[in-house]
């Protein structure tokens, strides 16, 4: 990647936060005539860019992920006590997504230490320009994923309990599910010593090649949806958040990359492509 690209991936993620700042803080609460929902977006970049300097100085990966789920914890419950206000809706939007984090960020911090590197930072940690992209990043995608939880929770309404809440938590309930399951699924898979140089097309996995992202997708459509009654003025646009998710999902860093990682190894299976043709590659569906 060239110096010209990170860079522009830097300004591209800061006029992305700011404008999701911006809407996102329309008639929300305030502390100390600050919007609490932009401070939010604060937090996250001062979080991910005090970080980044300890990465650099040690050319490490090592805390990426884990700090990517503690800045969602640490946005989240900062907007939730500086609100100050603890209605249902806002309470289980909070719980959602600090739930989510918990177990995501230990998770794949786990998955890095059995192997002892991210593969992805490999060159990335040698380039300072680079790490910075990729911290800055982090906190983009903290900030506009949890954006529309956010702007509910620092609403100066308090939306009545309604269908919406119901079908927005048991949609989170599912994806949550779902990506928690697959996961298990494919560490357990890779753990058997059996399975060495193979790829999994069991479980989840049978019905599609990238099940965990599907119950990602659906667990923040939830939260979106949950959120939906709260949000007012220009906090409605904060619902892009979802689409946001499935961008980065299906175009940037998710099943794009992973792939093509897939086609390089097993490309030239006849299983495999057996596989990739029947096996839808987001959506659960019974194979073709």
């Amino acid at each position: 990647m060239s110096l010209a690209q990170q860079i522009g991936g830097i300004v591209l993620a800061l006029v992305i936060s700011l404008v999701i700042a911006y809407i996102g803080s329309d008639l929300g609460a305030t502390v100390a005539g600050l919007p609490l929902f932009a401070l939010c977006m604060l937090i996250a970049f001062g979080v991910n860019w005090l970080l980044f300097i300890h990465s650099w100085l040690n050319r490490s990966e090592k805390l990426f992920d884990l700090i990517g789920s503690f800045t969602f914890v640490l946005v989240t419950l900062t907007a939730l006590v500086a609100q100050g206000h603890y209605d249902v809706r806002v309470l289980l939007i909070s719980v959602a997504i600090v739930v989510w984090a918990l177990r995501l960020g230990p998770f794949l911090h786990g998955r890095i230490v059995k192997s002892g590197e991210d593969r992805r930072f490999r060159y990335i940690k040698q380039s300072f320009t680079w790490l910075l992209m990729t911290w800055t990043m982090q906190a983009n995608w903290v900030f506009v994923t949890a954006a529309c939880g956010l702007a509910a929770i620092t609403s100066s309404v308090v939306a009545p309990l309604d269908w919406t809440l119901l079908v927005g938590f048991s949609l989170w309930l599912l994806g949550f599910g779902v990506e928690v399951i697959a996961d298990r699924q494919k560490s357990a898979f890779k753990a058997d010593p059996g399975n060495d140089g193979r790829f999994i097309q069991s479980g989840l996995w049978a019905w599609s090649r990238h099940p965990n992202y599907f119950g990602e997708i659906l667990l923040w459509a939830g939260v979106a949806l949950m959120a939906y009654p709260a949000l007012i003025g220009n906090q409605i646009f904060t619902l892009i958040a979802p689409l946001f998710v499935i961008a980065q999902l299906t175009l940037v860093s998710g099943v794009p990359m992973l792939e093509r990682r897939a086609d390089k190894v097993w490309g030239e299976e006849e299983a495999y492509r057996k596989y990739k043709r029947q096996t839808p590659a987001l959506m659960l569906w019974p194979p073709r």
